[in-house]
């Protein structure tokens, strides 16, 4: 059922077309299931040349978890065909359903290979903090998902777009860090770092553990994508979006639609 699951997940990434919910074949609360297909899926995309670059944290709103009836955050993988640069354009239609939210994301300069990482610890790997947007997306139909679903499909990953002006963590309080998101200059989202787990660092360091517990530990250069300061705002239109993130900078991405 693994790997019947990740085929329906990677034929609808593929054809363009969002699926049925995979909790029909592992089970709607089923997580080492859902990996296990999470893991299936990364292993052909690396086998088609994909490149793992980091990973992204997802349900790290204690409302949300409550929402899908989980006590602790999930995690996908981020890859390379996943990135992006501050000021770029992408076509929409690139993703299926896609929402973006506001994050701040962590670039590791040393390995961090400890089995159980500390808060210090992950400080002390961290070479700098990006203002980033993630653009949120599903393979699954309607965003009709459970725990299991989204976790099997890579955590809802789409896309990582990221500040080009890095911050040490000296003297920088990441729950103080306030979020404001704009859609063609108009606010849409606001937030802070204490709605993620209380802190970004926090998240980074729940995610070095998981991901060290599971065999991937986090390396030099690994991006964290911490997860969101504020709720996801649904890309319905076309235009440009604008994460300010107050004391790290701005980040900003602009949806366009393809000419005919």
């Amino acid at each position: 059922m693994i790997h019947a699951a990740a085929d329906r997940l990677l034929a609808a990434g593929r054809e363009g077309t969002p699926c049925a919910p995979v909790r029909d074949l592992i089970g709607a609360d089923d997580i080492e299931q859902a990996y296990a297909v999470q893991e299936t899926v990364a292993a052909e995309r690396e086998r088609a040349g994909a490149r793992v670059v980091g990973c992204k944290i997802g349900l790290t709103a204690r409302s949300v978890r409550e929402q899908f009836g989980v006590f602790e955050p999930d995690f996908g993988l981020v890859f390379d065909d996943m990135l992006h640069s501050h000021g770029s354009e992408l076509e929409r239609g690139a993703y299926l359903q896609p929402r973006v939210e506001a994050e701040v994301a962590f670039v590791l300069e040393t390995d961090i290979e400890m089995p159980r990482p500390s808060v210090a610890d992950v400080i002390r790997a961290t070479g700098f903090v990006l203002p980033a947007i993630e653009i949120v997306d599903s393979r699954i139909a309607d965003w009709d998902i459970t725990i299991s679903d989204t976790i099997a499909d890579n955590a809802s990953s789409g896309g990582v777009v990221l500040g080009t002006t890095p911050r040490s963590l000296d003297r920088l309080d990441l729950a103080d860090v306030g979020m404001v998101l704009e859609h063609d200059g108009e606010d849409v989202a606001f937030g802070s770092g204490a709605a993620c787990m209380g802190s970004p660092v926090v998240s980074a360091t729940w995610v070095a553990r998981e991901l060290a517990r599971r065999g991937r530990p986090l390396r030099a250069g690994d991006i964290i994508m911490t997860g969101a300061l504020g709720p996801m705002v649904d890309v319905a239109s076309t235009g440009r979006f604008t994460a300010r993130l107050a004391g790290l900078g701005q980040v900003e991405i602009t949806f366009t639609d393809r000419e005919t």
